[in-house]
């Protein structure tokens, strides 16, 4: 088998030989990934003030880190573009053109020397861009105070991601890729309620859109969402990509995911169990997962490791265990 047919069968739990894998630096891959590139007309801006750069995203919020080299490579918004609803009216979004998107795609799949699963890398999601777009703080509060607001927001990123997914699709994608957290380690950010509200109808509608164009949807979420997981499959999401999948039951987990024959996309937990530099741990892990996800697992790696307190030794014990696990068939 291929790759790419590897990947199919991870996905759709028919005949899979082994787990995926999806790891960068020179070691074992089934993937090649393409994006959609920049919007028209932006250039990101980067600056440093102090112990602080900062730098622009394509929506225009303005982003601050800690410039020091050791320092973990994300940040956070320091200015959201709409930071009051009286902004709104004059805020105006990026603008991909759909041909231009999908040579952007192309070019990252051409890259591939061999038969490898196409993945189409989205820059965010709904929840993901509107809550910069707001600043966490102000978002939370807007879904109680200001829905109408809301709805046009995501209205209009909808139709965005809409346009990229038709991208992706004309480059003969074989999956989107996109990251929206939307726990903490509790539970939810929002009620399930709130999810139906704001987010069921526009994530089955572009779902579907994926869909009907032959896409997978692969959707990366931290936290514990254990209480959207099926209405999430039921939209149509194919695999979800979690980076703490310890902070679920791996049974219940199992079970859903075997429900809707759909998968798990992970590395070996980057909270629980990676930052503890327990080699026995991490390597028995290893075993955990695939006894419970077997039918539908694909590994990858984390890769912001100095951001988790990871040593490369730690991650690398992870991986060669999986390859070994992997390749015993």
């Amino acid at each position: 088998m291929t790759p790419r047919d590897i990947i199919k069968a991870n996905l759709t739990r028919t005949g899979q030989p082994r787990p995926g894998l999806r790891f960068g630096e020179g070691r074992r891959n089934d993937f090649i990934g393409g994006g959609p590139g920049s919007p028209q007309g932006y250039v990101q801006k980067r600056w440093i003030e102090g112990d602080y750069e900062y730098y622009d995203d394509i929506w225009g919020n303005i982003w601050h880190r800690m410039a020091a080299k050791d320092a973990c490579k994300g940040g956070e918004v320091i200015t959201p573009i709409i930071a009051d609803w009286d902004d709104f009216d004059h805020f105006t979004p990026p603008v991909f053109n759909r041909e231009t998107a999908a040579e952007h795609f192309r070019a990252g799949f051409a890259k591939d020397q061999g038969d490898h699963f196409r993945l189409a890398g989205l820059p965010g999601w709904i929840f993901a861009q509107a809550r910069y777009i707001r600043r966490m703080d102000n978002y939370l509060m807007d879904m109680a105070l200001y829905p109408e607001n809301l709805h046009r927001l995501h209205a209009i990123l909808a139709d965005i991601y809409e346009t990229l997914i038709l991208a992706a699709g004309d480059a003969k994608a074989d999956a989107i890729f996109f990251c929206e957290d939307m726990g903490t380690q509790r539970g939810l950010l929002f009620s399930p309620a709130m999810w139906n509200e704001f987010f069921r109808d526009l994530y089955t509608r572009l779902f579907g859109l994926a869909h009907d164009l032959g896409i997978a949807v692969i959707m990366h979420s931290c936290g514990q969402n254990r209480e959207i997981l099926e209405p999430l499959l039921k939209a149509g999401v194919n695999c979800f990509q979690f980076d703490q999948p310890a902070v679920y039951d791996f049974d219940d987990l199992s079970a859903l995911l075997r429900q809707y024959r759909a998968a798990l996309f992970s590395p070996v937990d980057i909270q629980k169990v990676l930052p503890t530099g327990n080699r026995q741990l991490i390597e028995a892990e290893v075993d955990r997962m695939i006894n419970a996800f077997g039918g539908g697992l694909i590994f990858t790696f984390y890769g912001d490791l100095t951001g988790i307190g990871v040593k490369p030794e730690w991650d690398a014990w992870a991986y060669d265990k999986i390859i070994s696990r992997c390749d015993q068939g």
